[in-house]
């Protein structure tokens, strides 16, 4: 087994967090894991993505060329990596900032859904990406909740007052909560 993933957005959206909470999860679970994040110079609002490969073999290299499942947190990284998306992927787009088109013209499967929006509703936007986290981890099978969860509770140690809300946003993004549509070739 070997995921490839590329998780992409704004910088400010926690995209790198999600990545680290990944590898750091299969890391916990004894799988080989890469994690290699890239951005801006900018603090929020540059553009922000990492790419995480979880596998059950040593990994040979972290770069990623083409991906088996692209999380998009908005319209701009949808546009730049869903091209990367290997045939028979998956595409996992936050709704409520980016809209792909109806078509996409390959054999992908396609789960939207409307991560910013529901992380207001849990009471703050910046959740968005545990949000998206919980439906990736839903989408891919690649490890399970509970070790997604623990890791994210470490990572996000300094802040307590975030861990309930957090944990709350994975389970609502693991609950179904996305469209979900098999584009055929």
């Amino acid at each position: 087994m070997k995921t490839d993933i590329i998780v992409a957005g704004f910088g400010g959206q926690g995209i790198l967090l999600m990545g680290k909470v990944l590898a750091q999860a299969a890391m916990v679970e004894g799988l080989h894991t890469t994690f290699l994040p890239s951005y801006g110079p900018e603090m929020r609002g540059g553009t922000a993505n990492c790419a995480v490969v979880v596998a059950d073999e040593p990994i040979a290299a972290p770069v990623l060329a083409f991906a088996d499942v692209l999380v998009a947190m908005n319209q701009p990284s949808y546009d730049k990596f869903a091209p990367r998306v290997r045939d028979g992927g998956t595409l996992i787009v936050n709704s409520s900032l980016a809209t792909p088109p109806a078509e996409i013209g390959r054999n992908v499967r396609l789960c939207t859904g409307p991560f910013t929006a529901l992380a207001g509703d849990l009471g703050d936007v910046r959740i968005s990406s545990m949000v998206a986290l919980g439906c990736t981890v839903r989408e891919t099978g690649v490890l399970p909740l509970e070790a997604v969860i623990a890791q994210m509770r470490a990572l996000t140690a300094r802040r307590p007052e975030l861990a309930a809300l957090n944990e709350k946003a994975l389970q609502v993004g693991f609950a179904r909560v996305t469209d979900i549509h098999d584009m055929p070739a």
